[in-house]
């Protein structure tokens, strides 16, 4: 009995310390606006978000056997039940995949979770969400069909992606994991094998509560973030990157992903959830604002990244329907200031924790890449009056 007991202290503390886990705020790095609760997506209500992380191996590169670094990220607007919200995206460059979105330009409409995985995956996340569908009755009325929403990222600099090691499964865990609360970064779910501006990167969240006029909205952000070269990096408005890579030198996280590959590419899946009533026009000007706040970590849009926006709105519960009129409210123009402002600073703050929370991971043949150096961070920010 003691020794159940304290087992079960030491899993609590396990979890408490992983709850703890540092993100870039504790470190003292600057943001600017006001975050939720968990400064998280999964600050606006209803919003839930379950991984699935699928490590094994190491060594040398065997197809289809690994090592595998890789996984499956599931976003639920509004838990698991079929009430579709008004939508829209963006791409800033199209070198990449977001399934179902032709849909959702025409209807206005995101009717179904939105899965994140690697490149070479999209297709069996696909295939497992539609089964879901039909084995939960999602739609909860027959025939009805839609389009599931799948993104991807490149992660074949660590993982053996062409074994292609995500199946059902994994899809049905990080749907079954799907929850509210506090949501894990780094090296998990689908960004489990990802880097960014040239150190480890990976799943990533943020939030801002804003005040417009009378009301109060939450903004929520998450990134699977793989994208960036790091002589860009750029945190706080100070060139990072450029510092660490005169203290480090030249060396680079991980070797050229094929001959064309050039520094700077790779992708960035970018989810924006609001509980501010927005048509799905303006959903759009909220995903074009996704790009400012990459912009100001050090992102460039290059050619070879896929650098793909969502965004959706979970006010008006009752748009969806098809056989009568609504009525529906929604935020004028000229308020949507305080919300291009929270997004571009969530998606700042989201890629910043998502490099702070991933840790070194080596992939195949050795290949590696590190941890952003913390310590260092804060020596630079502080020589730049960032940090106190």
């Amino acid at each position: 009995m003691q020794k159940l007991i304290l087992l079960m202290v030491a899993l609590q503390t396990l979890s408490l310390a992983e709850a703890q886990k540092p993100r870039a705020r504790d470190l003292g790095i600057p943001f600017e606006g006001t975050p939720g609760k968990y400064n998280a997506i999964t600050d606006v209500k209803g919003v839930e978000v379950g991984h699935s992380t699928i490590i094994s191996g190491d060594g040398k590169s065997v197809r289809g056997k690994g090592p595998v670094r890789t996984g499956v990220t599931a976003v639920f607007p509004r838990g698991k039940a079929f009430n579709p919200v008004y939508a829209n995206w963006y791409s800033l460059n199209g070198n990449g995949e977001m399934t179902g979105t032709t849909w959702i330009t025409e209807s206005g409409f995101l009717e179904t979770p939105i899965m994140i995985t690697n490149t070479n995956s999209v297709g069996v996340v696909r295939d497992a969400v539609l089964k879901w569908y039909v084995d939960t009755d999602w739609y909860k009325e027959g025939g009805w069909y839609t389009y599931p929403v799948v993104a991807e990222t490149y992660d074949g600099s660590l993982n053996d992606i062409y074994g292609f090691h995500v199946k059902e499964k994994h899809v049905l865990e990080a749907i079954n994991n799907a929850s509210s609360g506090p949501v894990k970064e780094g090296n998990v779910g689908g960004g489990t094998g990802m880097l960014t501006l040239g150190y480890k990167g990976g799943i990533g969240t943020a939030s801002r509560v804003v005040a417009i006029g009378d009301s109060t909205y939450t903004l929520g952000v998450l990134v699977q973030s793989n994208f960036g070269g790091k002589r860009n990096l750029t945190i706080a408005g100070v060139p990072v990157g450029k510092e660490l890579i005169s203290m480090e030198g030249q060396a680079y996280t991980n070797p050229p992903l094929s001959s064309y590959y050039k520094e700077g590419d790779g992708s960035i899946i970018v989810v924006v959830a609001t509980d501010a009533p927005l048509l799905p026009y303006q959903l759009k000007r909220i995903a074009q604002r996704v790009a400012l706040g990459i912009g100001l970590v050090g992102g460039r849009g290059s050619n070879g990244s896929g650098d793909i926006f969502i965004a959706f709105s979970t006010a008006n519960p009752q748009a969806f329907n098809r056989k009568e009129t609504v009525k529906v409210n929604a935020l004028p123009n000229g308020q949507m200031n305080a919300l291009f402002d929270a997004t571009v600073q969530a998606v700042e703050e989201s890629i910043i924790n998502a490099m702070v929370a991933a840790e070194t991971m080596e992939g195949f043949n050795g290949h590696k890449a590190f941890a952003l150096p913390q310590d260092k961070v804060i020596e630079i920010l502080k020589k730049h009056n960032r940090i106190k």
